[in-house]
């Protein structure tokens, strides 16, 4: 269930453009910064104290602190380097984790970040259900399950490296009841 080629190349990929990431923001962590702030103005065109009116939008410059941008580059650095590392030793799970909470944490950004971390489920889901993560692999065995389930035989998919049948065990039955610990029925209330 680990990582195949394409998806370890897409992964090493997404990391790396977390780490891209993280970098377009160390700039900001050693200076102070100048933000814009907008608001809608009101019924009569005017805006509140402290804004001005430029292109239907009241704008405010703010200067903002270095720390304003600290848990946003740490949040980046550390998912992403996390989503490399997982990459690396091609686990499935964690490279999931880091895409969907990079994802949410970075809003619009984060977009793309979504899609490859659904990409990855919907191809573990195939893999883990038709033995193929690929749309060909995974249809193809599908579409011999389905022929088997109408024709009434075993809908299991079978290994080609398998030449054997390999026949299933019964499951032996549950242990009996035991009487020291089995809980007695309470008596029948009188009338």
């Amino acid at each position: 269930m680990g990582l195949d080629k394409v998806e370890r190349g897409v992964s090493l990929i997404a990391g790396g453009l977390a780490m891209i990431l993280a970098l377009r923001i160390t700039p900001d962590l050693f200076k102070n910064t100048v933000i814009t702030a907008t608001a809608t103005p009101s019924k009569a065109n005017t805006c509140t104290k402290g804004y001005h009116l430029a292109h239907s939008l009241c704008e405010k410059l703010l200067t903002v602190h270095p720390s304003y941008y600290l848990p946003q580059f740490l949040l980046i650095l550390v998912v992403g380097l996390a989503i490399s590392a997982f990459a690396y030793f091609r686990r499935r799970v964690g490279v999931i984790v880091g895409e969907l909470l990079l994802g949410l944490a970075l809003g619009r950004v984060g977009l793309i970040y979504l899609i490859f971390g659904a990409w990855l489920i919907i191809r573990a889901f195939r893999l883990q259900r038709y033995g193929d993560a690929t749309f060909a692999g995974s249809g193809a065995k599908a579409r011999e399950m389905s022929k088997a389930r109408r024709e009434g035989r075993s809908t299991a998919a079978k290994d080609k490296d398998n030449k054997t049948d390999k026949t299933v065990a019964p499951l032996p039955k549950p242990p009996a009841e035991s009487k020291r610990y089995t809980p007695k029925k309470p008596p029948p209330k009188k009338r």
